[in-house]
């Protein structure tokens, strides 16, 4: 491990504006998300998994909490939620109804 630049790198984060972190913590969230064309359909899902947006956001409304959920998918980490909270927030149209679509095809 490079302690080193990690020293460094909290300098730098506590150095900056309320704006700037803001803006860090954004772009590191946008991170966590990913959508590739062929993989879950090419749907947002947490970063290197087929963890779909979607699929989180419908246990969710079906009742499941955060400690559900990470027990059911043992990979994810609360970070990971919390992205995809903050994802679903800005793209909640295009969740729905991803979410209505697979709805109306299980039944």
């Amino acid at each position: 491990m490079n302690t080193q630049l990690v020293d460094s790198l909290v300098q730098i984060t506590v150095a900056l504006t309320p704006e700037e972190n803001t803006l860090l913590q954004e772009k590191l969230l946008a991170r966590a998300i990913q959508s590739t064309p062929g993989v879950c359909g090419g749907y947002a899902r947490i970063r290197n998994t087929r963890i779909p947006i979607w699929t989180l956001v419908s246990f969710r409304h079906q009742g499941a909490d955060e400690a559900e959920l990470l027990r059911n998918y043992p990979t994810l980490t609360s970070l990971d939620l919390n992205a995809a909270w903050i994802y679903y927030d800005a793209h909640s149209a295009e969740i729905d109804t991803i979410i209505a679509d697979h709805n109306s095809e299980a039944e």
